[in-house]
């Protein structure tokens, strides 16, 4: 049964607080994404003080905020996985690899985009 106060602007809150939470158990627990907030805090003044067009730096922020978003999914995918069971499973490491590529797609093609916007203004 739902909470009857889990709608309107009080259903907005305690989203905002887990999502904040989450963000939070993430930067503890998680070491490749401080890695990637990190790079993401560096680049990001670059992405906005480059001379770009709007939709370049809309790609390149668009860049870093995907490989945070997913190394989150990939994060959460872990801890589901780990929960279910400590034991190697096929199907457990299926799952993290999965994730684990989906992380590295996600980091390859910001790296194409930064690329493909940068070296053409570099040279």
């Amino acid at each position: 049964m739902k909470p009857a106060n889990n709608h309107g602007i009080k259903r907005v809150i305690r989203a905002t607080g887990f999502s904040i939470q989450g963000l939070k158990l993430a930067w503890k627990n998680e070491a490749a994404f401080r890695q990637e907030v990190t790079l993401a805090v560096i680049m990001l003044p670059i992405a906005l003080l480059i001379d770009a067009s709007t939709v370049e730096r809309v790609l390149l922020i668009l860049g870093l905020f995907m490989v945070l978003i997913v190394e989150l999914i990939n994060s959460a995918i872990e801890a589901v996985v780990d929960r279910i069971s400590d034991e190697h499973h096929p199907l457990s490491g299926r799952a993290k690899d999965i994730a684990s590529a989906a992380v590295f797609m996600s980091l390859a093609f910001c790296g194409l985009t930064w690329a493909m916007i940068l070296i053409p203004k570099l040279f």
